[in-house]
């Protein structure tokens, strides 16, 4: 009982995305439709690119280039806005998720030798402001963005023009936060860590940087994704095996559930015209407001089945990842990374994160606005 317990807190958005499914399916019984429900191309290059980055993050690369990065600094500042670009610009091609699973552990690391755990707090919440916001740049960046892309079919020069005013202001707005709340005093840093690796682990990165650049290939759609997964997969397993227990699973399952659980929903005439009817009040309204509750990555799925304006859906399931610390589920890893912390004070976490998210969230609407 407890184990199912443990499961369903852990998992909360795939058993309510199971439910849901299960449920609408005693209304639309399954039938040889519900196979066209799924988008096996968006789940073939999550599931790609998830192998990629546990291959990579196994092999301690980002961490490695974030070892360099920081030591080049003199200050606490310099360090400080090192830290935050790493996690807004590695966001755009890692994910949100591996960026900070990757540098927020680093940062905490970094801040404890350098003797600046008062910055615990305020660097990693944005930290985290920073990776969701660096990740809608690109396809790549999250997994809504990969799946709406998918969906709208627009060339990679689009999306990226689509979402780049909002980059644009976000790192601003991001550096001036590192000016505004961190001094420029002097910073005493470890020597940095030898990374020695073996002949074995150099064929092994090469490999990833291969199977990265099949990605690439296959979100341009320059390479049937098919072949492209089974490229990463066959080489994965026959030389890193182990990594394949690595990827978020549960993702892909809560993927495949929102989609029959949408899929039934249009079949519905009466549900079906009135979610779309609200939704076309305002697009990115509706969206933001959802992320808030249910997440960005289930609000996009969900929206996605009721408007053509996909391009409305990737502006306000990027900017609804501000918010609440649901919004982007991406939040909840640098929560947890800092309640590992002794002495960790929550209650102020949750304060800052909410109030800077608020802020934020605030800006980037108003650039909406205006363009």
């Amino acid at each position: 009982m407890e184990t199912i317990r443990n499961f369903v807190k852990n998992e909360i958005v795939l058993v309510v995305a199971f439910v849901l499914a299960v449920v609408s399916s005693f209304v639309v019984h399954p039938d040889n439709k519900y196979i066209d429900y799924i988008d096996f191309r968006t789940l073939s290059i999550l599931l790609a690119l998830m192998i990629t980055m546990a291959g990579l993050q196994r092999l301690q690369v980002f961490r490695q280039i974030g070892e360099l990065l920081v030591s080049k600094m003199n200050s606490i500042r310099g360090v400080v806005l090192v830290l935050i670009g790493l996690c807004f610009f590695s966001a755009m091609f890692i994910t949100n998720d591996v960026a900070l699973l990757t540098f927020v552990p680093f940062s905490i690391v970094t801040l404890s030798i350098s003797n600046r755990k008062d910055l615990f707090i305020i660097v990693i919440v944005l930290e985290t402001i920073a990776a969701n916001l660096g990740s809608m740049l690109t396809p790549l960046g999250n997994p809504q963005n990969l799946y709406l892309y998918s969906l709208a079919g627009m060339s990679l020069g689009a999306f990226i023009k689509l979402m780049l005013p909002y980059s644009v202001v976000a790192l601003a707005l991001l550096v001036l936060c590192g000016f505004v709340f961190v001094k420029a005093a002097p910073v005493v840093l470890a020597e940095k860590h030898i990374y020695e690796r073996s002949k074995r682990d150099k064929n092994m990165i090469a490999m990833y940087v291969f199977t990265f650049l099949v990605s690439i290939l296959v979100v341009a759609r320059a390479l049937d994704y098919k072949i492209g997964l089974v490229i990463v997969v066959v080489l994965t397993l026959i030389f890193d095996r182990r990594v394949l227990r690595k990827p978020d699973y549960s993702l892909l399952f809560t993927f495949i559930f929102l989609f029959i659980f949408i899929g039934n929903i249009k079949r519905i005439p009466a549900l079906s015209d009135a979610i779309g009817s609200f939704l076309q009040i305002n697009e990115v309204g509706v969206s933001i407001f959802l992320s808030q509750f249910i997440s960005n990555v289930p609000a996009a799925i969900l929206c996605s089945g009721f408007t053509n304006h996909v391009d409305k859906l990737i502006i306000g399931t990027n900017l609804g990842g501000l918010g609440t610390l649901i919004a982007s589920m991406a939040s909840l890893i640098s929560f947890k990374q800092y309640g590992y912390i002794d002495g960790a004070d929550k209650k102020k976490y949750m304060g800052v994160f909410t109030v800077a998210n608020i802020i934020f969230l605030i800006v980037m609407s108003l650039i909406y606005i205006l363009l």
